[in-house]
């Protein structure tokens, strides 16, 4: 499985996702329809499957022009996003698993972000290692808003992604890392590994050069939001009762300005 990052709008990633051997693709949270329907057209692929994570507009709003192009593509969605995502076919729960040509993923229900927030993992098959599609819910050095979930609902979600293996590459759908990572100096400014990062990823960014993907085990030694029962970021917090920790690093994200 080929995995094509696109940029679109103002900060965001969809992912087209091409088997070389049936020539299918699918798509991941297409925002809008323009870059994929040109990708899919490069590849002289069918579209096959949508497969979203959650319901807002930045995420579905290609599924409409996509599913005339090719009606036959089945689009994949949270069972609690029914009636909130556009022409969506199958409602998923966590547990449950999808194919993508020889590669089976699994459901993760993971609310915070939004209620009905769901991400698929590609297990490693061969020499090709686990892929995460989180949408919202992690990002590369940080966490989604919480617009209709509760600071204990993304720690549970975060806890879930926190148990896959640390070469799994993150691809989430937003370049947010520069911001996030300025915060995540805020409350754990003595990380070694944090600060090295934060060098690489301005660097990168100079550049021209996404961030994304980034790694669980990446994420793990530098994202505040995967480090609420690390002794740095419970003094930062003042507490150390995990729901609490990160709610409260959650509200100073919220009100971070710089």
């Amino acid at each position: 499985m080929n995995i094509y990052r696109l940029a679109v709008l103002s900060d965001n990633y969809v992912f087209v996702l091409h088997d070389p051997v049936s020539n299918n693709a699918a798509v991941v949270d297409p925002a809008v329809p323009e870059p994929v329907l040109a990708k899919i057209e490069e590849l002289g692929a069918t579209l096959v499957a949508i497969f979203n994570t959650h319901h807002h507009g930045d995420h579905v709003g290609g599924n409409k022009a996509l599913i005339e192009k090719f009606p036959k593509a089945i689009v994949y969605g949270g069972e609690k996003d029914r009636d909130r995502i556009p022409h969506q076919q199958v409602f998923l729960k966590g547990g449950d698993r999808v194919t993508f040509g020889d590669r089976e993923a699994q459901v993760f229900f993971v609310p915070g972000h939004t209620y009905a927030h769901i991400a698929y993992y590609f297990e490693p098959s061969g020499d090709q290692g686990g892929e995460l599609f989180c949408g919202d819910t992690l990002f590369a050095g940080g966490c989604g808003r919480l617009f209709e979930g509760t600071p204990a609902e993304m720690l549970a979600s975060l806890s879930q992604l926190r148990q896959l293996p640390d070469d799994t590459r993150v691809w989430c759908a937003h370049e947010y890392t520069l911001g996030n990572l300025k915060f995540a100096l805020t409350v754990d400014q003595d990380n070694l590994d944090l600060q090295e990062r934060m060098t690489t990823a301005t660097a990168m960014r100079q550049r021209g050069e996404s961030t994304v993907p980034t790694t669980i085990g990446l994420e793990k030694r530098t994202n505040p939001f995967m480090r609420w029962d690390f002794p740095a970021i419970q003094r930062s917090a003042g507490i150390e009762i995990p729901d609490r920790v990160f709610a409260r690093i959650r509200g100073q994200k919220d009100n971070f300005a710089g």
